[in-house]
């Protein structure tokens, strides 16, 4: 396995590299976000272990970047504390996981197997629904050669209703699948996205409908 790790502190740099080949693991390493985003769009990787604050570019950015490429190798991201902000904004990114630190050793390499694993299980990069395709790498509706990006919570909403199309999602899925069950975020905000994504749909001319149903919730359909 193959792994890319990126992070501009020296000494923390030097020691992933170590930890990493000494558990038999292909590295090449870099400090800043320009040689990360250069070596990971040769698409040789297998994994990418990321620090969010680096120069040149953040480790948010150049996943982003990857992911519009349609680069769907699966990244970790080193976060401080501090970088909550960050760190969600990274997993809306595509990234598919997180470790704060400081971190042990043995988390950090239970985190990328498994991490890895996910890989060799990967679900399709494209979800159909009729003419319509949601690309799971670069968050973007593509519907007869046009395509209309979608924000991270747009994305997670339009997913759901791909995956189980015709059948009703309601108000409390949404919520508990998007933002957590413990989160204090109004259901209007549902509403909200649903509205951005069928401005979509209707500007790229796609005969698919988000359909509300009162009492109960949203499903998907084509339109007849």
């Amino acid at each position: 396995m193959r792994l890319l790790i990126a992070e501009d502190e020296p000494k923390l740099l030097r020691s992933l590299k170590h930890i990493f080949e000494s558990h038999n693991y292909t590295v090449d390493a870099v400090s800043n976000g320009t040689d990360a985003l250069a070596y990971a769009e040769t698409g040789d990787h297998d994994g990418l272990v990321l620090d969010i604050m680096m120069p040149g570019m953040d480790g948010v950015e150049v996943l982003k970047k990857l992911r519009s490429q349609g680069i769907s190798t699966p990244a970790l991201f080193l976060t401080a504390k501090t970088e909550v902000y960050q760190r969600i904004e990274g997993l809306d990114a595509g990234a598919d996981d997180y470790l704060p630190k400081p971190f042990s050793t043995g988390e950090l390499l239970a985190r990328v197997r498994a991490m890895l694993r996910r890989k060799e299980h990967y679900t399709p990069d494209l979800l159909p629904f009729g003419k319509l395709t949601l690309n799971r790498s670069t968050y973007e509706l593509i519907y007869e050669q046009q395509t209309r990006s979608l924000s991270g919570k747009e994305f997670q909403i339009m997913e759901l209703l791909m995956q189980r199309p015709r059948f009703i999602v309601t108000i409390e899925e949404f919520m508990s699948h998007i933002w957590g069950l413990d989160s204090d975020v109004g259901i209007s905000v549902v509403w909200v996205h649903i509205s951005n994504i069928r401005k979509k749909l209707a500007a790229m001319g796609a005969p698919i409908e988000i359909r509300y149903i009162k009492g109960a919730g949203y499903l998907l359909e084509e339109m007849k």
